[in-house]
């Protein structure tokens, strides 16, 4: 059993920077793949960013060379850097964990409680 904290989230202006943090625990959080994601109102929950275990990282259109993943499998910790904000950012972020395939990054198994992310214009 793998348990995820996401924390980080907040109202921020457009052109802002937010760092979101999810924390496992219950598990060796190595051998997971790890991921983002995020739902906005009246949409579909979508896949943001993904980091597998062995550090291949994927990134939606949408946050390409505005965001960045990271993991320090020492602290059990993913991370998810974002810059350069937009209101369209604005949604609950998901933090996940489960396994990997070549052709999908991941394949949830574990979901955090979520973080609210508000980006104003």
């Amino acid at each position: 059993q793998v348990q995820l904290v996401e924390s980080g989230g907040g109202l921020v202006q457009a052109g802002g920077s937010l760092r979101l943090t999810c924390a496992a625990s219950g598990t060796t959080f190595v051998i997971y793949s790890m991921g983002w994601y995020r739902q906005a109102p009246g949409k579909q929950r979508e896949l943001v960013s993904t980091m597998t275990s062995g550090g291949t990282t994927t990134y939606a259109t949408s946050v390409k060379g505005r965001f960045t993943i990271a993991r320090d499998n020492a602290k059990n910790t993913v991370y998810l850097q974002m810059n350069s904000l937009k209101p369209e950012d604005t949604a609950v972020y998901y933090c996940a964990a489960g396994g990997s395939t070549t052709v999908q990054p991941i394949i949830p198994n574990y979901w955090g409680q979520g973080t609210q992310v508000t980006v104003s214009s």
